[in-house]
Formats: C-alpha cells, sequence, structure tokens
C-alpha cells in the first residue's frame, strides 16, 4: 500500500535525520517526490509504502517529531 504525505518541517528538526530515524522505528520504504529546504523551513512531499498499520505508525511517528504530515488526497502518484 502507498501513502503520498505533505510534510512541513520546522526551522529546528531541518537539519535532523528524521526519515533514516523513522525507518530504523517502522519498516516502511521511502521515496521523496520533491522538496523545497531553506533556514527557515523544509518542506517534502514524500511517498510511504508499506501496511497501513506501519503506515499509521510512520505518519505518527513524523508527528510526535514535530512535523506537519498531512496526506496528500488528490492521485498524482502512480499506484
Amino acid at each position: 500500500m502507498k501513502q503520498a504525505l505533505d510534510l512541513i518541517y520546522p526551522q529546528n528538526l531541518i537539519r535532523e535525520p528524521v526519515l533514516y530515524s523513522m525507518v530504523k522505528e517502522v519498516p516502511v520504504i521511502f521515496n521523496i517526490r520533491r522538496a523545497k529546504v531553506n533556514d527557515k523551513v523544509g518542506e517534502i512531499v514524500l511517498e510511504l509504502e508499506g501496511s497501513q498499520t506501519d503506515l499509521e505508525r510512520a505518519v505518527e511517528y513524523l508527528r510526535s517529531r514535530g512535523i506537519k504530515a498531512e496526506p496528500i488526497t488528490h492521485d498524482t502518484f502512480e499506484s
């Protein structure tokens, strides 16, 4: 199962390896589809692949770290 997310990193997390840490905790595969990072904010369009439970755990992990993680509802990625 795949899910696309829009991630917004706060300034204090821009240099942290959050995605690396996420996949060490939750068995999902990620693909960065688009990214825009500057000194104040990081914006990433991320595609996650895994079981429904693991996708939910990955989103919760990101949110618990302080990242705004919102599902992308329109289908812009291949299934």
